[in-house]
């Protein structure tokens, strides 16, 4: 069953929903590099840059009124990414996070975004995302997406993935899993599930699955996920070879050596970028998951969560 739109002469539109909060790189109280990040932007940045003239990539969440939010709207224009969904909230800021790095490029996150504008996204009565909804092609949010809303809010983000499925758009939720944004993994459980049985596209993090289930390996999380109620799953392993298909359908898809990884952060959201790119151009699944470990086996090489666009100049698309 073919779940993405058949290719047309308009471009095709997706929303990413989620938070971006300013990025700090470096040791504390050492030399700090200041940027932004957070995983579904990041998706959507890669994706705008690999989806070429025939993508529309649309950016859903909450800023606040202050400088720094306004430098990240100009910047992510910039990047090509669709800022009309995104809400401006007076009085609010953006959240902020620190990344250490180890000699390995494993990194190590401190957050500061309790009063984090994106929170609020949908505190209004109505958004410009849900409004517009019917004019997308797909949406694409995480667990983290869900995990920095309060109930009310989360129910919001089902009903709009619920309701997006039933017209028969593309419906992608990345299990993104952060212990702390949650209040016990029961709360992640029941949301993630919910999530799971609403979406039609699944991007799997294998040892983020094992995490949230208490599972005793990987082996055990990756059997886990196949048998998640989701028409086409995508379950990433690390350095291990990708797993792309569904019921009962599965291929692996090896991912790319490089010789020195420099950073990790964003390999899974660059990932999911790549293989949604080409997913949404029609490109078959193991393709788009080879498309994807390419991307993410790029990113892995460089520091901070968006590399430079000249690192990526042959894997973006005109």
């Amino acid at each position: 069953m073919n779940l993405f739109p058949s290719t047309t002469a308009r471009p095709v539109s997706i929303a990413a929903l989620g938070e971006c909060m300013l990025e700090l790189q470096g040791q504390a109280f050492g030399n700090l590099r200041q940027t932004f990040g957070g995983d579904t932007l990041n998706t959507a940045v890669y994706l705008a840059r690999c989806g070429g003239a025939g993508l529309r990539v649309h950016y859903a969440t909450a800023l606040g009124d202050d400088s720094l939010s306004a430098g990240m709207l100009e910047r992510w224009q910039d990047e090509g990414v669709l800022t009309g969904l995104v809400q401006r909230l007076p009085g609010r800021v953006p959240g902020l996070y620190l990344i250490e790095l180890d000699d390995n490029g494993e990194r190590r996150f401190h957050y500061w975004r309790g009063q984090a504008a994106a929170r609020a996204f949908f505190d209004t009565a109505a958004t410009a995302l849900e409004d517009q909804a019917d004019a997308l092609d797909a949406l694409y949010l995480s667990g983290i997406s869900l995990a920095i809303l309060p109930q009310a809010g989360r129910e919001r983000a089902l009903a709009l993935m619920a309701r997006m499925r039933a017209a028969g758009k593309v419906v992608a939720f990345d299990n993104n899993y952060r212990p702390r944004l949650w209040e016990s993994v029961a709360d992640a459980r029941y949301w993630y599930g919910r999530a799971f049985a609403t979406a039609s596209v699944a991007l799997i993090t294998a040892d983020d699955h094992q995490a949230l289930h208490g599972l005793p390996d990987l082996a055990s999380a990756v059997s886990a996920a196949q048998a998640l109620p989701v028409p086409e799953i995508a379950i990433k392993r690390g350095g291990l070879p990708a797993i792309v298909g569904g019921d009962g359908q599965w291929q692996e898809v090896p991912t790319e050596t490089v010789a020195r990884v420099v950073d990790t952060t964003a390999a899974g959201d660059s990932f999911a970028a790549g293989y949604l790119s080409r997913r949404l151009r029609g490109v078959v699944p193991a393709q788009a998951a080879a498309f994807g470990n390419r991307l993410a086996a790029r990113v892995i090489q460089h520091p901070g969560a968006l590399i430079p666009r000249d690192a990526m100049q042959d894997l973006m698309q005109g």
